[in-house]
C-alpha cells in the first residue's frame, strides 16, 4: 500500500514541478512579450525619424539645388557685366585718342597732377578759366 501512496506523492510533486515549469515559462514569455512590444515601439519611432529626416534632406537638397542655379547665374551676369566694363574702357580708350579736346584735358589733369598752378594750366593748354578751375579742383578732391 506504500507504493501507491509513493507514486501518488510522485505523481503530485510531477505535477507540482510540471505546474512550476509552465508558470515559469509563461512569465519568460510574458516577459520577451513585452520586450518585443518595447522594441517594436522604438522601431517605430526610429522609423517615423527616419522619415521626417529624408523629408526634411529632400527639403535641403532642392533648397542648395535652387542656391546652386542661382549662383551659376550670378556668376553669369557678372562675367557679363565685366564684358561690358572692358568694352566701355576700350572705347573710352579709343576716344581719348582720336579725341584733340581730350587730349588737351588729359594733358591738363596731367599738369595738375605735377602741380602745375591753374594760370600756367589756363595758358599752356588754352582753357578757359571756368574749366581749367573745374579740373583743378576735381584733382584737389581727390586728394
Amino acid at each position: 500500500m506504500t507504493l501507491p501512496v509513493f507514486a501518488i506523492a510522485v505523481a503530485l510533486l510531477l505535477a507540482a514541478l510540471v505546474f512550476a515549469a509552465i508558470w515559469w515559462l509563461g512569465r519568460i514569455q510574458r516577459n520577451w512579450q513585452h520586450q518585443l512590444q518595447q522594441l517594436e515601439q522604438q522601431l517605430d519611432f526610429k522609423a517615423q525619424q527616419l522619415g521626417q529626416t529624408r523629408h526634411e534632406l529632400e527639403e535641403l537638397r532642392a533648397g542648395v539645388i535652387g542656391v546652386g542655379q542661382r549662383v551659376l547665374q550670378l556668376d553669369a551676369n557678372i562675367a557679363n557685366v565685366n564684358q561690358q566694363l572692358q568694352a566701355l574702357a576700350d572705347k573710352q580708350q579709343a576716344l581719348e585718342l582720336t579725341d584733340p579736346e581730350s587730349k588737351i584735358y588729359s594733358r591738363a589733369m596731367k599738369m595738375v597732377q605735377l602741380g602745375a598752378d591753374l594760370d600756367e594750366i589756363i595758358r599752356e593748354c588754352e582753357l578757359p578759366r571756368a574749366e581749367a578751375e573745374l579740373l583743378y579742383n576735381l584733382h584737389q578732391a581727390k586728394k
